[in-house]
């Protein structure tokens, strides 16, 4: 396994950071290399809005559900997938852009996704850590107004950089054999698997916490999807033109 493969398996969410200036050279650096993600048919949908205003980002910490790591981390960024650039390529050679089609919105986020891991894995091979901000689309509307975030664009993600303080074990993931499938969705061994895999996650929580929390992957799966997750983001992302025929 070499040293890339290393890198990724270790990985693990950061929330609490040295108090050390990241310097811009090095921020600049990583996210130019991870500009070279891949991109569908190069339309490279993506913005980054680099939050150096310490007030914003003591509003986004609050919008994101008062996660007060936005506010104390030293690079705060915010991933938006953006077909506002691409509808001013289309005019610029006389072209509408058909904004309104599902499959741009794909294209546009799954852009957005590729480049922010690799801003991760880029951050933490210069000894960086960091976090995703999912919150971020508690209020993606105040986000917009707050950031002058234009139509045709849409803020997907928030994420926390910095010198880890702290720096948690990571979690195992799933079994190889539940996301690697051959020739055929088999779900023969599934169950199986899945409870193997709980047993797992219990001892990590037990040995993380000193047994002051047990659940399992599933339990906590469970608990999670059985709520209605941001139920505005469809009427939201409508109203910013991507209404998804």
């Amino acid at each position: 396994m070499n040293q890339v493969m290393e890198l990724l398996k270790k990985h693990a969410s950061v929330r609490k950071f040295k108090d050390q200036v990241v310097d811009e050279s090095l921020l600049a650096d990583i996210i130019q290399s991870s500009q070279y993600a891949s991109t569908s048919n190069h339309i490279q949908a993506y913005t980054v809005i680099h939050i150096k205003d310490q007030a914003k980002k003591i509003k986004l910490a609050s919008l994101a559900g008062e996660q007060s790591y936005v506010e104390e981390c030293p690079v705060f960024l915010v991933f938006c997938a953006d077909l506002n650039r691409l509808g001013k390529a289309c005019s610029m050679n006389h072209e509408t852009i058909e904004s309104s089609l599902t499959e741009l919105f794909i294209m546009a986020t799954v852009d957005v996704a590729l480049l922010a891991q690799n801003v991760m894995i880029a951050s933490e091979s210069a000894g960086l850590g960091g976090v995703y901000i999912g919150g971020i689309r508690n209020n993606p509307q105040e986000v917009c107004d707050l950031l002058k975030i234009p139509q045709l664009v849409y803020p997907v993600f928030g994420m926390c950089l910095g010198y880890p303080k702290k720096v948690n074990n990571t979690k195992p993931r799933l079994p190889l054999s539940l996301v690697l499938k051959e020739d055929e969705y088999s779900t023969q061994e599934d169950m199986v698997k899945l409870q193997e895999y709980d047993e797992v996650i219990r001892q990590y929580y037990r040995d993380r916490t000193n047994n002051e929390r047990s659940n399992s992957w599933t339990e906590g799966i469970a608990a999670f999807l059985k709520q209605k997750q941001r139920p505005h983001m469809k009427g939201f992302l409508e109203k910013r033109g991507f209404e998804m025929k």
